[in-house]
């Protein structure tokens, strides 16, 4: 029998802290062939991305140890490899896609340069040559005008953007594994559909193996060929992926095949007034060249987006990575520059200072995409979710803060006696859980959802989307809720706006755009979802 290209086997992972040494993996036994797609599925902090960076050794030790098993990538063992051989494995044999693309980026250096040190370190390409493969990647993935990109640096591109050159940079290597964890979580569904074809084609040109981790199910059905289920550190289902949907067999894989998004948007209450009333709102970047760094010309992300939102409604924004969607909200927020009318519950807002937008902000509260970018790292959980009340609420006690805090925890899911711990000891989602609950402690009359549930697993999603129902009708909450899951806006906005490079596509009620779309870019949406 010839040996699988990746074979974990018996694996247990462990971490110490404070004395006491706890498994988060357990007897982990998993194969992945050439050309073959395995799928890893589970909620989150159920132990996949942990697993995954195992393979490459990515995990330090200490704290991290591993109690049993191996893993071995062509017969040889990684687990057991000195760091010279890993060097020569890692990025070039074994390729991986992060998670969160805006840390795993560097800010300070540009696309090409981040890109071409790919190249340079393992296929020792010289500058010039590597310039046309870059781009054609670029391409492949779906970023436009890749030439005209490759000086931007990350903080410039969207969400999806970033992510998609996260997966250009683990392409260019052409590896024998590629490693995704949740690699298709930032994107829109046109995208995402673009980004699991050029897998298909790469699997099937370089016999490539690929490790996918996700906990969007819909992918799992259309990409791969096995699926292993993994819950509280265990795999407790293991089996082709045509099987598994149409008979699961453990009752937690039938709990996250019966988690997809379902319901109907809150009732709007009969005394529903505007809250915020958007008039004509553009947004433009300056476009600068030469020595002196002059404004020669202007691009324009955002252009002409009017809309009235009431107390309790829910306005969806959609629309591919990079329209114009999460700028809309910066806008509405006062964090960037913009033209047009803007007026909150009376306040004409536009033009306003920081000072002046101060004494609005605790009723206008924003949860961000990337919960790991806007968690800061040297605080712990208490301190972060308590830091709104510190700058709005000063007259308040310590002892008074921590029971808020406490209170909002147990709202969203989150144990209360985690609260002395910080970011960086949590899953992915529960760090979107941890950026919810911060923006939930001040009470807002609005709030702006950036890509909220995105990193989130179908279940706990399912519990937050109806923790934000369930608040916007007990405090009549009105939300903006930027989203590329269709699934998502359907169960939740009562009104929709469908974007495509800035300028609005479709706009209505949200039930009546779902069900009869005028225009065909959103048909195609809606199709692919």
């Amino acid at each position: 029998m010839t040996k699988p290209l990746l074979d974990i086997d018996n694996l247990s992972i462990a971490f110490s802290a404070r004395g006491e040494t706890r498994r988060v993996v357990s007897e982990l036994s998993l194969q992945v062939e050439a050309g073959e797609t395995l799928a890893l599925v589970g909620e989150s902090g159920s132990g996949k991305s942990v697993s995954a960076l195992s393979v490459l050794r990515l995990l330090p030790t200490p704290p991290v140890s591993y109690p049993t098993g191996d893993i071995r990538f062509n017969g040889e063992s990684l687990l057991h490899a000195n760091e010279r051989v890993l060097r020569g494995i890692r990025g070039n044999r074994i390729a991986m896609i992060f998670q969160e693309p805006m840390v795993s980026l560097n800010p300070l250096h540009s696309l090409e340069k981040q890109l071409y040190e790919v190249l340079s370190l393992h296929r020792g390409m010289r500058k010039e040559a590597a310039r046309g493969e870059i781009l054609t990647c670029l391409d492949r993935v779906g970023i436009r005008n890749a030439r005209q990109r490759l000086d931007d640096y990350p903080h410039q591109l969207s969400g999806g953007e970033r992510q998609r050159v996260m997966i250009a940079m683990a392409l260019l290597t052409r590896p024998e594994l590629l490693i995704a964890d949740e690699p298709t979580t930032a994107l829109d569904v046109s995208v995402q559909a673009q980004i699991l074809q050029l897998l298909r084609e790469l699997r099937q040109e370089l016999n490539m193996g690929l490790l996918f981790i996700t906990h969007n199910l819909g992918i799992v059905r259309k990409l791969a060929d096995n699926v292993a289920v993994m819950q509280n550190g265990r795999c407790v289902e293991q089996r082709d992926a045509l099987s598994l949907f149409r008979h699961p067999e453990h009752p937690y894989t039938i709990k996250l095949l019966d988690s997809e998004p379902t319901g109907e948007p809150v009732p709007l209450p009969p005394d529903s007034a505007p809250l915020l009333q958007v008039e004509n709102l553009q947004v433009a970047f300056p476009l600068r060249k030469g020595v002196f760094r002059r404004v020669v010309d202007e691009n324009r992300v955002v252009n002409n987006i009017s809309f009235t939102l009431n107390t309790g409604e829910t306005l969806g924004l959609v629309g591919e990575s990079g329209s114009g969607k999460s700028t809309t909200g910066l806008a509405l927020l006062r964090l960037i520059a913009s033209a047009g009318n803007i007026t909150f519950d009376g306040h004409k807002i536009q033009g306003r200072t920081r000072k002046q937008m101060l004494p609005l902000r605790h009723r206008i509260q924003v949860v961000f995409q990337d919960p790991n970018s806007s968690l800061n790292p040297r605080l712990n959980v208490l301190q972060i979710i308590e830091e709104g009340l510190r700058v709005h609420q000063p007259a308040l006690s310590s002892n008074a803060r921590e029971n808020q805090v406490i209170s909002v925890m147990k709202e969203v899911g989150l144990d209360p006696e985690t609260r002395w711990r910080y970011p960086a000891e949590f899953s992915g989602g529960q760090r979107q859980r941890i950026a919810i609950a911060r923006a939930l402690i001040l009470k807002p009359q609005l709030i702006v959802l950036d890509e909220p549930t995105s990193s989130l697993d179908r279940t706990v999603q399912a519990q937050i989307l109806a923790l934000l129902k369930s608040l916007q009708q007990k405090h009549q909450l009105a939300y903006i809720f930027i989203s590329h899951d269709l699934h998502v806006v359907r169960s939740l906005c009562h009104q929709v706006i469908v974007l495509r490079q800035g300028e609005v596509v479709e706009q209505g009620d949200c039930q009546r755009v779902f069900a009869a779309p005028a225009q065909e870019y959103t048909r195609q949406l809606i199709t692919l979802s």
